[in-house]
């Protein structure tokens, strides 16, 4: 990376915008206040159930009623398609909606994020979405967008990018991004993750621990992201096991740190870009019905493996390996800069203690979703996204097929 001239060891940076944060137990009881700040017309973006069976769905009703903030809602069941973006858009653009809210996973904030980019102007999302759009440059201006996630894992809250899947076959899972689809606020309240189920829980903090890796060691690192990416997997080593057992006391300590973990995965990704784990996300869950966080847990050990052995055998000077390292001592419960450490050691830690956590909250393997060996390289054709260009080196075809078969 270019040096700066005035701040001698310091790498130039930048940092794109992020969503103003309000951070803690009991948040969500702020969400109609802080509504009322952006008009009084809402439309609400939930998923399909979780959140609207749940006592906090009427009391979020009786709060934006008693602040004067009228709303129509919307859900969403699975991951957002552009054809609900669209469908919703066309119904609802001349309603004189002032602010959209996503209360939910990632596919409702996603949903809620590009809903409320389009609204404005009434536009198509095919004209803006990355790879497969007409390409055109998104301006703007989009509505306010407050989110509020339910679950911790893809930290959406804090990214630019509102991800749209169509399945099947030919199939895609692309991104609609702009800077001004970033959350003008995000609520984060580690309660909503009490009703989240183990299987929930496991597969969104494997997606986030994979996300702040992969931001850690992407080419996009800066010394910022790199403190936030080591604060986050701090967290996540201290919350993760906790928050899945579910067991008091230590279980709301554990939600706490998921969802701080998740927050900062989306602030690190959207600065520096993924990895290879993500590129094989794309058109995994775009050909095969595996939900993201699932693809991310059952790969991140063996990806971490095949990126560090890679690194190793071509580029062994790489300071992405000490970073390896250092993240391997952590998840090992070995304190970073020990004299005695052993880089490789503590790089082949971190594979193994990866490989056990995949093991212990029963990540599935992808051949439980349909994918079989035969179609093994049609997925690592379409592999070549985004994310693979931000993966700390190039891997090549035969390494990103021996990952996928590995978790087959």
């Amino acid at each position: 990376m270019t040096m700066t001239a005035g701040i001698p060891g310091i790498p130039a940076f930048s940092v794109s915008r992020l969503p103003r944060i309000v951070f803690g137990p009991g948040r969500r009881a702020a969400i109609a206040m802080e509504a009322r700040h952006f008009g009084t017309r809402a439309l609400i973006v939930t998923g399909a159930r979780s959140f609207r069976e749940s006592a906090d769905w009427a009391s979020l009703q009786d709060d934006l009623t008693a602040h004067g903030v009228a709303f129509e809602s919307l859900t969403v069941e699975g991951e957002p398609s552009p054809e609900l973006v669209d469908q919703t858009v066309g119904a609802r653009h001349k309603d004189g909606i002032e602010m959209v809210i996503g209360i939910g996973g990632g596919s409702a904030l996603d949903a809620a994020k590009a809903i409320a980019g389009l609204l404005p102007q009434g536009n198509s999302v095919m004209d803006y979405l990355e790879g497969v759009g007409l390409g055109r440059p998104f301006e703007g201006p989009a509505l306010p967008f407050i989110a509020v996630p339910t679950t911790a894992g893809t930290g959406s809250e804090a990214t630019k990018n509102a991800v749209l899947s169509r399945q099947g076959p030919e199939g895609f899972k692309k991104s609609f991004r702009h800077e001004s689809l970033v959350a003008r606020l995000a609520i984060v309240d580690p309660d909503f993750l009490a009703s989240c189920p183990r299987s929930v829980i496991a597969a969104n903090g494997m997606d986030a621990f994979t996300q702040l890796l992969e931001g850690y060691v992407a080419t996009g690192a800066n010394p910022v992201t790199d403190a936030l990416a080591w604060s986050g997997m701090e967290a996540f080593h201290r919350g993760f096991l906790p928050a899945w057992r579910g067991e008091a006391p230590d279980a709301a300590p554990g939600r706490a740190c998921m969802a701080y973990a998740a927050l900062i995965s989306g602030i690190v990704l959207a600065q520096t870009g993924l990895g290879s784990v993500h590129g094989l996300a794309s058109p995994l869950g775009a050909f095969y019905p595996i939900p993201h966080g699932a693809v991310c847990g059952t790969l991140v050990a063996e990806a971490t493996d095949i990126n560090i052995r890679a690194l190793e055998s071509r580029a062994p000077d790489s300071p992405v390996l000490d970073k390896y390292a250092r993240v391997g001592a952590l998840l090992a419960g070995r304190p970073p800069g020990d004299p005695a450490a052993d880089p490789a050691a503590d790089r082949a830690a971190l594979v193994d203690v990866l490989r056990d956590l995949v093991e212990r909250v029963e990540m599935p393997r992808l051949g439980s979703f349909g994918l079989t060996e035969d179609q093994v390289g049609h997925v690592v054709a379409a592999s070549r996204g985004g994310s693979m260009k931000t993966n700390p080196l190039v891997l090549e075809d035969a390494e990103i097929d021996a990952l996928v078969r590995r978790r087959l």
